[in-house]
């Protein structure tokens, strides 16, 4: 009888029971790192296969199509835990690194499938760290769940200075994240260099791309955010004129006062 339990906790961690075999394609949207706790996983791609067995771990890139093939072995089902590092999370986390201890010649891998070395202690004591919260299913807190994925990180980043291009895709950086990342941040002060870098990109290729997503340049598509926002803020009426202005980016309320009503045919206070 096939049973299959998943512990997904905030897409985070994710736990697989398996009694029976069972195979299945499988491609990762965001890049994962899997453990193998019992049973055996064979991994196929483009003809090669890799085999995982308890205790061992893999890194696998995201946007790669490969044949999971799960089994029992020795009656001892199998058992696998995932951390999925999703886009938002890989660039809070390159936000915080030291740019000066970046290595400069990082170069992206063509590798989709990357075995960790065996016997790393750092490994087993991340995974088998998370085995209690599966096994009580117990929902770890927010503040764990950000601890142990940048364990994961940190697993990857001492393992191959490559991955770091890989992680954090230098060659082609979060490309299509670029609006995602200024409907995020629009109200903050940052230059353009700043936000280049933020997304990982030099100064001029962020231009090149942002040119791609926008009629608008960079600076006039923010100011057109800031006041969609300080729009529909004003049309709830909770907050007063001169907060909505600071809360939303402005500097000067006067400023705000006059690009709004050039934009909406009336001042803020109308």
């Amino acid at each position: 009888m096939e049973s299959l339990n998943v512990f997904n906790c905030s897409n985070v961690f994710i736990a697989c029971y398996f009694n029976d075999d069972r195979g299945c394609t499988h491609e990762n949207k965001e890049h994962t790192l899997i453990y193998l706790r019992s049973g055996e996983l064979e991994i196929t791609e483009h003809g090669k296969k890799t085999v995982l067995h308890p205790g061992q771990c893999a890194f696998m890139r995201r946007d790669h199509k490969m044949w999971l093939s799960k089994k029992r072995i020795n009656n001892e089902p199998y058992r696998s835990v995932v951390l999925k590092f999703s886009r938002t999370f890989l660039r809070e986390y390159y936000r915080k690194l030291d740019r000066n201890q970046l290595p400069a010649d990082s170069r992206r891998s063509k590798i989709s499938l990357y075995p960790m070395p065996d016997n790393r202690p750092d490994i087993k004591s991340l995974f088998e760290s998370i085995i209690p919260y599966f096994e009580s299913e117990e929902k770890p807190t927010e503040e764990v769940l950000k601890q142990k994925m940048e364990e994961g990180v940190n697993v990857l980043l001492n393992t191959d200075k490559d991955l770091y291009a890989s992680l954090f895709d230098f060659v082609e950086p979060w490309k299509i994240d670029i609006i995602d990342f200024l409907n995020k941040n629009y109200m903050y002060d940052m230059s353009m260099s700043e936000i280049a870098e933020y997304t990982g990109r030099s100064l001029a290729t962020f231009k090149r791309d942002f040119a791609k997503v926008s009629d608008l340049t960079p600076q006039k598509w923010i100011i057109r955010r800031r006041l969609e926002a300080a729009h529909e803020l004003i049309m709830n009426g909770r907050n007063k004129i001169t907060e909505i202005c600071f809360e939303v980016g402005f500097k000067n309320l006067s400023h705000f006062s006059k690009i709004y009503k050039d934009t909406y045919g009336m001042a803020p206070s109308q």
